[in-house]
């Protein structure tokens, strides 16, 4: 009988999971509340604002603002699939989730994430086009191709992230139930796993080669040649106005490139919580926060659209 017992109770399956989050640093719990609090309000009503500014302004209605307002829905999509669960976490101090509520987390982090790599290729694109190919523009970046564009990272993405979801559904999860991060993400779930991980670990190697490595060769070859292209413009000024245009989506490429490669380009044996929570603040927090910024701080265009939006709700 108790060797049944034990093998009965060593098979439990997990239901929910704890999110170690933050925990074993108490002191700065209501510093972390104020900070994340912010900084989600920030980003979310900056990335509404860009959708709402796009939308409603027919001067911005052109490939490169249609494309920035479809990475700013993802900011929010991500922001808002960790961050209010971190922000209850914190204020009542019980970072429990149920299985559903992870894996569906799991979704949505996984389909915002490598749609917006694979967004920013589709960008760089877009600026190599404006740049290199300037009287071919728009036969290139006409509707229909923005759209086909857009439409198949949203797609593409969604499919990769049902087959990540699907197949950490599949695994078995028998205790402990302990997630060393601040939210589901596919690394320490694979740890947790009593089951077999190979095919979870080469499907994720697979994504990472595609959307970590591939796309970041994309938007540097296309950079490249923007770089070659603005050299031989003869004139200062035509240099500072070709790059002027991409030189926001190129500082948003390298913050977003930076957190993603820190977090994710090593083995998942070789995975450090502490560098996974500061990289997972870096990709879902602090990045959604600073592309608003970085994107309409200098530029007039957007200043203006905004500026004629606010007048219009005013009256």
């Amino acid at each position: 009988m108790e060797p049944d017992g034990t093998l009965k109770s060593n098979q439990t399956l997990v239901t929910d999971f704890v999110l170690q989050g933050f925990s074993e640093h108490p002191a700065l719990r209501l510093l972390l509340i104020g900070c994340f609090l912010t900084m989600y309000a920030v980003a979310f009503t900056g990335n509404a604002l860009i959708i709402a500014v796009v939308c409603c302004s027919t001067s911005l209605h052109s490939p490169m603002y249609f494309f920035l307002s479809n990475l700013a829905t993802m900011d929010i999509i991500c922001t808002s699939t960790i961050l209010p669960k971190v922000l209850v976490d914190l204020a009542v101090q019980n970072s429990t989730i149920s299985y559903t509520g992870c894996m569906t987390q799991l979704f949505f982090l996984v389909w915002s994430a490598s749609s917006e790599l694979l967004l920013l290729s589709v960008m760089a694109f877009d600026r190599y086009v404006a740049i290199c190919r300037p009287l071919h523009y728009g036969s290139i970046m006409n509707s229909l191709m923005c759209v086909a564009l857009v439409g198949s990272v949203w797609g593409i993405c969604a499919l990769n992230a049902s087959v990540h979801t699907s197949l950490m559904a599949r695994l078995t999860f028998c205790g402990p139930h302990i997630i060393t991060h601040f939210f589901c993400e596919i690394p320490p779930l694979l740890l947790l796993s009593c089951s077999p991980t190979w095919v979870n670990s080469i499907m994720t190697v697979l994504a990472d080669g595609f959307y970590g490595f591939t796309n970041f060769v994309l938007t540097l070859t296309s950079y490249g040649c923007i770089v070659a292209s603005i050299l031989r413009i003869n004139s200062a000024e035509g240099k500072r106005r070709a790059f002027s245009t991409c030189s926001s989506h190129l500082i948003v490429v390298s913050v977003y490139y930076t957190a993603v490669f820190y977090a994710y380009i090593s083995p998942v044996s070789s995975y450090s919580p502490e560098r996974s929570k500061v990289a997972g603040v870096l990709y879902t927090v602090l990045s959604p926060m600073l592309n608003p910024l970085i994107y309409t701080l200098r530029n007039a265009e957007v200043h203006r659209a905004l500026r004629k939006l606010l007048s219009v709700c005013q009256r």
